[in-house]
């Protein structure tokens, strides 16, 4: 039974069909990026957005500052090397535990056909939430001034809902190059340069109900600083590829305030 049907736009995107699932895959592969827009229902945005809007108030906000590889700045690295400079990111998060049981969010997180559209697209065996009860699903309110700062991901995949696009500021900028994780690899000439804005980047206009797919390890980015009075709402779909994977306690008190 497909418990999906009035969330995810199957007329434009059939998650279920082979045939798309192999075009995904390919596009993915050839690209480390795939977006998916209008995504979502109009009826399922419009649901979702509610709910985001009145967790708004129980969001749990923090600045953080870090290198490019998300690391503290080190004492014993020249502080202009472009591995040793500091960024910042600062956003509200309300974690899962918040979320209406059978919210939208929650039946698409966990609906078998879903998954199965992840898995495939992303040539992963199999997928898993975590088991704690705060990191699975996450809304990310970014506020007047909030921003995430340049950085390449640990995680090897990400997978992002957007619900509210700020109207000017908040974009999704990003480069194709840079870092090869698997080479042990980095261009740290061409990073210092996307630091200081002296190469042009790539933008990315991303629309209420776009589902984005990112293989964030080797390409770097950011969210510019959202520039409107309306915060940008972003949802994050948090699966691992083992089972039994909780966030460190640490993670969670940076993020949520909180362990449990």
């Amino acid at each position: 039974m497909n418990n999906i049907s009035s969330i995810v736009n199957f007329n434009k995107h059939p998650i279920d069909d082979i045939n798309y699932i192999k075009k995904c895959n390919s596009l993915i592969k050839d690209n480390s990026l795939l977006v998916l827009d209008s995504f979502l229902t109009e009826q399922s945005l419009d649901i979702i957005l509610k709910e985001a809007r009145s967790l708004e108030d129980k969001a749990f906000y923090c600045e953080q500052k870090h290198t490019v590889l998300l690391n503290k700045q080190s004492s014993e690295i020249d502080q202009d090397d472009p591995l040793n400079k500091l960024m910042t990111s600062d956003k509200g998060c309300v974690p899962h535990d918040l979320l209406d049981i059978n919210s939208d969010l929650n039946l698409l997180y966990h609906s078998s056909i879903f998954k199965n559209f992840i898995k495939s697209v992303l040539s992963l065996e199999d997928i898993f939430p975590y088991v704690d009860n705060l990191s699975s699903i996450n809304l990310n309110y970014y506020q007047k001034g909030q921003q995430l700062g340049w950085h390449f991901d640990n995680a090897s995949f990400a997978i992002t809902l957007m619900v509210q696009a700020s109207p000017t500021g908040g974009e999704f900028e990003y480069i194709t190059e840079g870092r090869n994780s698997n080479k042990n690899y980095i261009d740290k000439k061409l990073i210092s340069n996307i630091i200081s804005g002296d190469k042009k980047v790539n933008k990315l206009a991303v629309s209420d109900g776009t589902l984005i797919l990112f293989y964030g390890r080797n390409y770097l980015h950011r969210v510019t600083p959202v520039e409107s009075n309306t915060p940008r709402i972003l949802i994050t779909l948090n699966y691992n590829e083992e089972s039994n994977v909780e966030l460190s306690n640490n993670a969670r008190l940076t993020f949520f305030g909180r362990m449990t």
